[in-house]
């Protein structure tokens, strides 16, 4: 066969995707048969204890918020078949921005199909070679993927390190606009970025500051406006991205926050936004009645802290490494990858949910299965979890 055949790349990729499977690195996926939750169908008709969805608040399966997409797709329709600036702006996405914007503490807000499209999409319209953006070196691929598409700058400090932070400032400290954009909580490791300190930081420096929320809004801060009201910085923060996808309904959409004049710069020039059809109705709708709901109670918001503090004490009872912290996603440590698969799929096996991370999605040498912590989930369910970890922990030798 010629090198240049193609049946050469096809060949070449399922070289690829065999040395995966033997590493162990091959990602598969779950299909469930019923709503998002906290127990959920799955494709061979056991139900399972679901701990590894975004679904921080419970809302994926609420009643409540079907029947408030159900309304909004009559009122509306169910698209838009254009972008925002021809004639895909409806009453309720103006609604929503303008909502999203008072519940997080900033001047204006803008809808994008995606949280990865508002990442993508905030960079090069607000920043070129005369800039400077100082990253977290573990900041979300949608981060990186969005600096790279920019002509800043570049300069990475080493994870949650304020004295590295403070090297990377300095160091960029010629150049005309320095922005430090860190996750507000990250992913992987449920960290809590240090926020307080880092707006410290770039008021000394004379540099703006950007938090990506995704897994903050809607819970984290003494009324869940996210990781800036947690540290007690609402005001300080320049830019903030989040996701309708994760606790606000569990759907998909993203936003961007800021000052007036940044927004409208978005407006005028992020490709993501001119280019990409409008939110759907349905989405826009539902997620004005999540705000509505979670301005008028704690409710949901104190029982998620409560079953993650549970679940943190008793995981490490049983003799598991989990990541510190106070956050609902519990990084349960198993370092090798085989190991991770095996583990996951043994709770699998016993009636858990639960997946497995490893490289590239983390550090090599740090798999582990991300547990995450719902308000839906009863003490029964995160009890009978536990009883499973713990019958897999001692089969594979995992406890300590």
């Amino acid at each position: 066969m010629s090198k240049n055949d193609p049946q050469h790349f096809y060949r070449h990729l399922d070289e690829r995707l065999d040395e995966a499977r033997a590493q162990g690195l091959f990602k598969q996926e779950r299909v469930l048969m019923s709503r998002q939750g906290p127990r959920v169908l799955c494709d061979d008709g056991v139900t399972r204890i679901n701990l590894c969805a975004n679904n921080y608040l419970g809302l994926s399966g609420s009643e409540t918020l079907v029947q408030a997409g159900i309304q909004a797709l009559k009122d509306y329709g169910f698209g838009l078949s254009s972008v925002r600036f021809i004639c895909g702006t409806q009453g309720p996405h103006k609604a929503l921005e303008k909502r999203l914007a008072e519940f997080l503490g900033t001047e204006d807000a803008i809808l994008y199909a995606a949280a990865f499209d508002a990442n993508g999409g905030v960079f090069e319209p607000l920043f070129d070679a005369d800039d400077a953006i100082i990253s977290d070196e573990l900041n979300h691929a949608s981060i990186i993927d969005g600096i790279r598409l920019c002509k800043a700058n570049r300069y990475r400090y080493k994870h949650n390190d304020m004295d590295d932070l403070a090297r990377q400032l300095a160091a960029a400290d010629s150049h005309r606009f320095k922005l430090i954009v860190t996750d507000g909580v990250f992913s992987m490791d449920g960290t809590v970025a240090q926020l307080d300190k880092i707006c410290a930081l770039a008021e000394q420096h004379g540099a703006l500051v950007m938090i990506d929320e995704c897994h903050a809004t809607g819970f984290m801060g003494d009324t869940g406006r996210g990781t800036h009201e947690h540290h007690h910085v609402m005001g300080r923060v320049d830019i903030i991205t989040g996701t309708l996808g994760k606790a606000l309904g569990g759907a998909m959409g993203g936003f961007t926050a800021g000052r007036r004049e940044l927004i409208e710069t978005l407006r005028q020039r992020s490709r993501p936004y001119l280019f990409s059809n409008s939110l759907a109705p349905a989405i826009v709708g539902t997620s004005l009645a999540v705000l509505d709901q979670l301005t008028q109670s704690s409710e949901l918001r104190d029982r998620l802290h409560a079953n993650t503090a549970f679940f943190r004490d008793a995981i490490q009872k049983l003799g598991f490494t989990i990541k510190p912290g106070m956050h609902p996603i519990v990084p349960v440590m198993l370092f090798e990858a085989p190991l991770a698969q095996r583990f996951a799929q043994r709770l699998y096996e016993l009636g858990v949910l639960a997946t497995g991370f490893f490289y590239p999605v983390v550090p090599l040498g740090q798999a582990r299965v991300r547990v995450q912590m719902s308000a839906a989930h009863s003490r029964d369910d995160l009890t009978q979890a536990l009883a499973a970890f713990e019958q897999a922990g001692s089969e594979l030798g995992i406890l300590n």
